[in-house]
């Protein structure tokens, strides 16, 4: 039967077509896509649009247009409400919550607002060497010194007497799950918390699940440990990078030989008119220059935040830059025992919205909200001492008593992590709005997780129940 209230991924289609009046092939539609499915996948949803009347195409094959249909919830007149499901207003509002999670200033907005806007509008540019010049190491700033004040008394976490990465390792097996799932999940890995969890800690891969997910989470689990393992000696420096590249790389890319090097062939970046620089000598020379600024940066934060802005920006390898940004941000947090940053709760269309602001516009703000904002989540997760950041969680407030019975249920019939992964999966899509799904699958394992003897009363557990579940689950 099909729906006749849009997902929310459908509802962005209906956006992208409404940009073309004259109606849109599905190349087009898929250029116009802040995150960009699979062919498949959005030739299905059109299909779904079409039966429910929110759409019509004209023509057959290469030639087929698709144009707004009678029923679109993009021409409903201003100020006239649409009865709708309370599954479909829960779906609305846990979006928006999504949404509105992160506070953006006005002009990170205006980076939103212009990456948004379809790729034929956007004008092509190519690698400024200008952006990265006019940087001055301890002179320039992206981060005001009020907000690395108030980072770094959020991430103080031991001594500062304390031998390099002793922080990381005393956190390491979460670190390694939660930074290994989250920077995946930010490349579109499916692979959810408990299935990462289970696939680290026995080797154990997912059914169904493409080989690739699990060899890209793998990577990070080896990569992270050789930032703990050699807290001492990693920096902004070329063994690092380069090793740390072929770290995440492995097994990833076609050319095995690039992993660890520097690329020397011309790369493109999907959704995006931004052209990477060329010529290897030019790359060679740039990658030299970031690694010197960023090391000689004093602050932590400002230079987390250089790496997140200038490693993906210059893309010196044939792939997986972003997660080299990634990683490499942290190495400053673990050479000086601060809370990692593991990207806890970021948003994937945000985080790629505000890269795109800096590879079209080589303006920082957006990105710069969504690291701070997620370096104050992750210190929320870690800190021996909780900081106060902000009212409860919408999402946990209003699907609480799912979340519970869910996790009471997991325990009193003494599911594995495997079998729990599926029990939480079927929960979502029993019971839950299809856009609210992942965010209540991510809650609910991060909650078995934590789960322990004393806080198993909040989902009216006996410590009889706990401790024969507990045997299993290990």
């Amino acid at each position: 039967m099909t729906q006749s209230t849009p997902s929310l991924e459908q509802q962005a289609v209906l956006l992208a077509v409404e940009q073309f009046p004259k109606g849109s092939a599905i190349d087009q539609i898929a250029a116009a896509l802040a995150s960009r499915p699979h062919r498949r996948t959005l030739q299905r949803w059109l299909l779904s649009l079409i039966e429910a009347g929110h759409l019509r195409r004209v023509g057959q094959g290469r030639a087929s247009r698709y144009f707004l249909g009678p029923k679109s919830i993009s021409q409903a007149a201003p100020g006239h409400a649409t009865p709708v499901a309370s599954g479909a207003a829960l779906e609305r509002q846990d979006a928006l919550d999504a949404t509105l999670q992160i506070p953006l200033s006005e002009a990170a907005k205006q980076v939103a607002a212009h990456v948004r806007q379809p790729v034929q509008q956007r004008i092509p540019v190519g690698y400024k060497r200008a952006f990265l010049d006019a940087y001055r190491p301890n002179q320039s700033s992206y981060l005001p010194p009020e907000v690395r004040a108030e980072l770094l008394t959020l991430g103080q976490a031991v001594a500062a007497d304390e031998p390099a990465g002793t922080y990381a390792r005393k956190i390491a097996h979460r670190l390694l799950i939660d930074l290994s799932w989250n920077s995946s999940r930010l490349e579109g890995n499916t692979y959810s918390l408990l299935e990462t969890e289970r696939l680290l800690a026995v080797g154990e891969a997912a059914s169904g699940k493409n080989a690739l997910e699990a060899q890209m989470i793998l990577n990070h689990k080896d990569a992270i440990e050789f930032l703990i393992d050699a807290a001492a000696e990693i920096g902004f420096n070329r063994y690092t990078l380069l090793n740390l590249h072929a770290l995440l790389s492995d097994n990833l890319l076609q050319d095995p030989t690039a992993s660890g090097r520097l690329r020397t062939i011309p790369v493109g970046i999907a959704r995006t008119v931004f052209i990477p620089l060329e010529g290897p000598q030019r790359i060679e020379e740039c990658f030299n220059q970031v690694l010197d600024t960023a090391a000689a940066i004093q602050d932590p934060f400002e230079q987390a935040f250089f790496a997140m802005v200038h490693l993906p920006y210059l893309q010196p390898f044939e792939d997986v830059n972003k997660r080299l940004s990634r990683l490499a941000a942290n190495i400053p947090f673990i050479k000086r025992n601060l809370c990692p940053l593991s990207f806890v709760d970021v948003s994937q269309p945000l985080y790629v919205s505000a890269l795109l602001g800096i590879y079209e516009l080589n303006q920082v703000d957006l990105l710069r909200d969504v690291f701070v904002w997620a370096y104050r989540r992750s210190c929320a997760r870690y800190s021996a001492v909780r900081q106060s950041l902000g009212d409860p969680d919408p999402f946990r407030i209003r699907h609480r008593a799912v979340i519970v019975a869910t996790v009471a249920d997991v325990v009193r019939t003494r599911l594995n992590k495997a079998q729990a992964a599926a029990w939480v999966r079927r929960c979502a899509e029993e019971q839950l709005p299809e856009a609210s799904r992942e965010r209540f699958v991510e809650v609910t394992e991060t909650q078995l997780l934590a789960l322990h003897e004393g806080n198993i009363a909040r989902y009216r557990l006996r410590p009889s129940e706990f401790d024969e579940w507990m045997a299993g689950w290990k």
